[in-house]
């Protein structure tokens, strides 16, 4: 029987696996015992190292399903962006759904993070990427540290799980971990991907018709309630059922989410995803995302060949200098280099 102290590191790991980041010299405090600096390629490096080189496919949330549907913002949401996204028009929009990690075999149930990626369609061709998970907070605040726990979640060859003594010093010197694994502590899987909320993880600026800018987090509520799944059905769960539940889903009708956008207030942190906004912030709807359809994920299929950066952003959204926000372009750059090619 694994230790509790294993336990809760590989289920840290497993939700800190939730998007390819990399380096830039820290900025947050809680800083990891770690180098401070990693490539883009020795990030992609890392994914390959600890879960197999999958050719073709995706280093991280390689597990997915497409989708699409509409988007139409709000006028509250128009009074802090200029952003096309919130014209008040109807905005198509191309979705994946996901699992993080690069494992393509991972089974549904696992406390890994549910994956939300969604590719706006914009009047006059503009598009807007946002990419999300369904936990608040990162467990890296530097993409070092990122680069760390996917190196401490390595498989040991003659037991085919991380190692627990790797974990343990991982969790030792890397102090910026600790509040996803607290919250991982009492995680558990949502029972399905249109009853799960939807986090940004990273601060954002929202920027008004006069250039001044606002500070924002937001979050996809879903329409349906969020559900997580209880000890007897993560038990007795196929090993996949994520895609045929989202698809038997919109087939009885759209799935829908709300976006709520909450504002940041002075002294907020807006350049470190480990730590959360008070929930007491003002916050309102901005949006509503309706999913109409869903499809597995194949060569052909809209969402396939989308590399799904979050740096890819209209006029009127724009980044904060989170270091991990800051590296996703470059390591994702990496990865769909390697897809396109076959590799």
């Amino acid at each position: 029987m694994k230790s509790p102290s294993f336990r809760r590191g590989a289920r840290f790991v497993f939700l800190t696996l939730a998007s390819a980041a990399s380096s830039v010299p820290m900025l947050a405090s809680g800083a990891p015992a770690a180098s401070t600096e990693v490539t883009a390629p020795q990030m992609i490096d890392a994914f390959e190292g600890t879960f197999g080189v999958h050719a073709g496919q995706r280093r991280n949330h390689i597990k997915g399903t497409c989708a699409a549907g509409e988007f139409v913002g709000t006028t509250d949401a128009a009074g802090l962006s200029r952003s096309g996204l919130f014209s008040g028009k109807t905005i198509p929009v191309v979705a994946r759904f996901s699992i993080g990690g690069g494992n393509p075999q991972v089974p549904d149930a696992a406390p890994a993070p549910r994956g939300m990626a969604l590719e706006f369609h914009l009047p006059g061709g503009a598009l807007q990427h946002i990419t999300m998970i369904n936990v608040p907070i990162f467990g890296a605040a530097s993409p070092a540290s990122f680069r760390d726990a996917i190196l401490a979640a390595k498989p040991d060859p003659k037991t085919g799980q991380p190692d627990p003594e790797k974990l343990k010093a991982f969790a030792a010197t890397h102090p910026d971990a600790m509040a996803l694994t607290e919250l991982a502590s009492h995680h558990t899987p949502t029972a399905n991907f249109y009853q799960t909320t939807f986090f940004s993880i990273h601060t954002f600026k929202f920027i008004d018709a006069k250039g001044t800018e606002h500070l924002v987090k937001w979050r996809f509520a879903p329409r349906d309630g969020t559900r997580e799944m209880t000890a007897a059905e993560k038990k007795a769960a196929p090993h996949d059922f994520l895609e045929m539940n989202l698809i038997e889903r919109t087939r009885k009708g759209p799935a829908v989410w709300d976006m709520i956008v909450y504002v940041g207030e002075p002294g907020d942190p807006q350049d470190n995803p480990t730590l959360a906004w008070p929930e007491n912030r003002k916050h309102f709807t901005a949006g509503t995302l309706t999913i109409t359809q869903a499809t597995p994920q194949q060569k052909g299929v809209a969402c396939e060949p989308i590399n799904f950066d979050p740096l890819i952003m209209a006029d009127g959204i724009a980044p904060t200098n989170d270091p991990i926000l800051l590296f996703r372009s470059p390591s994702y750059a990496v990865s769909f280099a390697k897809r396109l090619s076959g590799q």
